[in-house]
């Protein structure tokens, strides 16, 4: 009878703390030391528009190129229509019994990616606490960093999962609270049964979306420099005010998307003039031609959008928020932080896994 692989479940005590991110540096790093992983996520939430497919499956298959039989099924969709399908009864799936066989084939340890918070997936049985317990499997948490409330949420989760939470990893740690976290928050936790796994910093390449991701999310016209949508957008300003203070804000960016109107001229020119990748019109106004010759010459792109400009800054947040590892220069990057800020062979311990020798 084939050995039955581990568990290492990855959760997060709130949406948007980088799980997948650092879930994808873990298989990185599993696969440098020779330790045979598969993957999973039974619980999806970014079904394709295409093939139904969950999106953060089919980047995992991707960039830790596993093979279709070590990539689990997703059970279901967190979504409305779902939800509906649920509670109305149409749906009356045992996910947990569909759960209990989560094994896909070829490799020692099974990373499975839980939903955005420990809540999430309780209507279907998928939540975090529900599949550790199904799959007799440990429990990562990835946490950012919070001053006020992490502390909190750790202790929350703590009481929620017991013995199986078997480490933390804080993300997105700013320079300036590094010294906060390992002098008072990871001594408390430390004496609370809670091993801190890492502190990894935050960083701008990582938050970072692409433009060509930015059209897409906000299905606008690319009016110029189609050619240049791999260009990486790390701020966003919001053109709203007279040219002087314009040019004020925006040199304090860094690589920006600049929000503003079709017909602001000057803001534009002096967007152009500082650290922009990028030039988002409102309003569904032709930009002057002397604009685009100047986006043409700097290699800036423009995109036009049939939208308001609190709803294109909202789509743009959230697209910031929802970071994906699809550019190689992010891959290297995470692997590098990973190396350098979490500690691989304490969490190998609390597996009971060996790398393989080198």
């Amino acid at each position: 009878m084939p050995k039955r692989p581990k568990h290492l479940i990855i959760g997060s005590t709130e949406d948007y703390s980088g799980k997948s991110t650092v879930l994808l540096g873990l298989g990185r790093q599993f696969a440098n030391r020779q330790i045979p992983i598969a993957y999973g996520k039974p619980l999806g939430t970014l079904p394709s528009e295409t093939d139904g497919m969950d999106e953060d499956v089919r980047l995992a298959a991707e960039v830790l190129n596993l093979p279709s039989e070590r990539v689990g099924p997703t059970l279901a969709f967190l979504n409305e229509t779902a939800i509906l399908r649920r509670l109305s009864g149409e749906d009356g799936t045992d996910y947990g019994a569909a759960l209990g066989d989560y094994a896909p084939g070829g490799g020692d340890l099974v990373l499975v990616e839980g939903a955005g918070s420990l809540d999430e997936g309780r209507l279907f049985g998928l939540a975090v606490p529900e599949v550790a317990a199904t799959l007799g499997g440990a429990v990562m948490l990835v946490v950012r960093y919070d001053p006020t409330l992490c502390v909190e949420r750790i202790l929350a989760a703590q009481a929620l999962l017991g013995d199986r939470l078997i480490g933390i990893a804080f993300n997105r740690v700013p320079e300036g609270a590094r010294a906060t976290l390992e002098g008072a928050i990871a001594p408390f936790l430390e004496a609370q049964g809670i091993p801190i796994l890492g502190l990894l910093p935050s960083s701008a390449l990582l938050r970072s979306v692409s433009v060509g991701e930015l059209v897409e999310q906000l299905r606008a016209e690319v009016l110029c420099r189609p050619d240049r949508l791999d260009l990486m957008v790390e701020d966003l300003k919001i053109g709203a005010m007279n040219v002087n203070s314009a040019l004020k804000y925006f040199r304090k960016g860094n690589n920006m998307a600049v929000v503003t109107g079709g017909d602001r001229a000057d803001i534009q020119l002096a967007a152009l003039e500082t650290s922009t990748h990028c030039l988002i019109l409102t309003g569904q106004m032709p930009p002057d031609p002397t604009i685009v010759s100047r986006a043409e010459d700097m290699e800036v792109p423009i995109l036009s959008v049939a939208l308001d400009t609190l709803t294109t800054v909202e789509i743009i947040d959230r697209a910031f928020g929802q970071v994906r590892l699809r550019e190689p220069a992010k891959v290297h990057c995470i692997e590098q932080l990973m190396g350098e800020y979490f500690d691989f062979d304490r969490l190998l311990g609390q597996l009971g896994l060996e790398a393989a020798a080198v």
